[in-house]
């Protein structure tokens, strides 16, 4: 601390260098923080309080392929479960499919379960009661509703593309939930029942489950998986904090891009820092001579140089940080791949880390140059002409 305010005032040297090579580590930072709160969130972040009850059933090969409906009966028997409810993504165009503004989740829902399997939803209930009696009926999340204009009693007609046949549906309610911003269109199963009667295609997509408590999770997955083990459509149960960060494998390996991106972004921040450090101890050769001629000791020097990179890097850091975290808001307001990102921000924990890979990188970055200033001899040093 004797000598931090010579650090600063070295800091300032060249305040045009530095200004830049602040503003270069503030935006490698912002990407490494965003990139780091997404990794933070999709696979260290905790459920939701209300999601921790929930699990999904779904089949085993894959997603897209249905189960019959009469697992219902079986999963709803398994001790610990209580609810369970079929799900059948729709999907379908509204109005324009070329506008992807115009996408949001269509999806099939038994209309007397869905509130209680998502106990966060709030709905008036005479709203609640209309959709529950009205086969050709939906509810919309709030968010949805006030990105389209959409009141209740409106009409909605989505073009089927994976069902032959479109929905013509009125709004019978909307609801809001107390822990994300959804934009789901929840339509009741009758609608699917009524379509597809008689049909092999009249299947479910998915079993959402509540189980009684969150503790139970793990178990009644099991359990549900051995129930179907040798049936001819076997199944794959999971969390739904789990079924959703499973939509990414799509994508591919999310762990492993997310860690590339940060490696690479990691390795630019080094190289930026020490092309300065090296820039700026080579232009202090002639007073590093003078400083020992003071009496300044070789440790102290090098001390001095390592802080001036770390604060240089730490002013970076944080600058980049909070323009990371204004980033997390703005992708929070967006639409939502997963849930996860409904929450996304920078957790303490990422932080902290942050600003050590930051101070770490600057230090490490002016370690050669430092050590080879602070080894010279003070003749050579005092000689030395840039």
């Amino acid at each position: 601390m004797r000598y931090l305010p010579l650090i600063v005032k070295n800091c300032l040297r060249n305040s045009r260098r530095s200004v830049l090579t602040i503003i270069s580590l503030a935006i490698s930072l912002c990407l490494l923080g965003v990139m780091m709160a997404l990794y933070y969130a999709l696979f260290l972040g905790a459920p939701a309080k209300s999601q921790a009850r929930r699990l999904v059933t779904r089949n085993k090969v894959s997603i897209v392929f249905q189960m019959p409906i009469y697992y219902r009966n079986q999963i709803r028997n398994v001790k610990g479960v209580e609810e369970v409810a079929i799900w059948q993504w729709y999907g379908g165009v509204y109005k324009d499919s070329r506008d992807q503004r115009n996408f949001f989740p269509r999806i099939g829902v038994e209309a007397d379960k869905l509130f209680k399997v998502y106990g966060e939803y709030s709905i008036p209930e005479d709203q609640k009661k209309a959709f529950i009696q009205d086969p050709a009926s939906c509810v919309v999340g709030k968010a949805l509703a006030n990105r389209f204009g959409f009141k209740v009693g409106d009409k909605i007609l989505i073009k089927g593309d994976i069902f032959p046949f479109d929905l013509d549906l009125t709004i019978r309610g909307i609801y809001s939930s107390s822990e994300t911003s959804d934009e789901t269109l929840w339509f009741n199963f009758k609608y699917l029942e009524n379509a597809l009667r008689n049909s092999s295609r009249l299947a479910a997509g998915t079993f959402t489950m509540l189980a009684n408590d969150p503790a139970e999770v793990p178990r009644i997955a099991r359990e549900i998986d051995a129930l179907f083990a040798n049936a001819p459509t076997p199944t794959h149960t999971e969390s739904e904090f789990a079924f959703g960060v499973s939509f990414l494998s799509f994508l591919g390996n999310i762990k492993v891009i997310l860690m590339s991106i940060c490696g690479a972004v990691t390795f630019t921040i080094l190289l930026i820092s020490a092309n300065t450090m090296a820039m700026s101890v080579r232009e202090r050769v002639r007073e590093v001579g003078v400083l020992k001629t003071l009496g300044f000791q070789q440790s102290t020097i090098l001390g001095m140089i390592l802080g001036e990179s770390a604060v240089i890097a730490l002013i970076g850091g944080a600058f980049g940080l909070a323009i990371a975290q204004l980033l997390c808001i703005g992708i929070r307001q967006g639409p939502a791949i997963v849930d996860q990102t409904k929450t996304l921000t920078l957790q303490p924990p990422v932080v902290a880390l942050l600003l050590g890979i930051a101070m770490v990188i600057g230090m490490a970055s002016a370690v050669v140059p430092a050590w080879n200033a602070a080894r010279t001899n003070i003749i050579d040093a005092l000689r030395f002409t840039d």
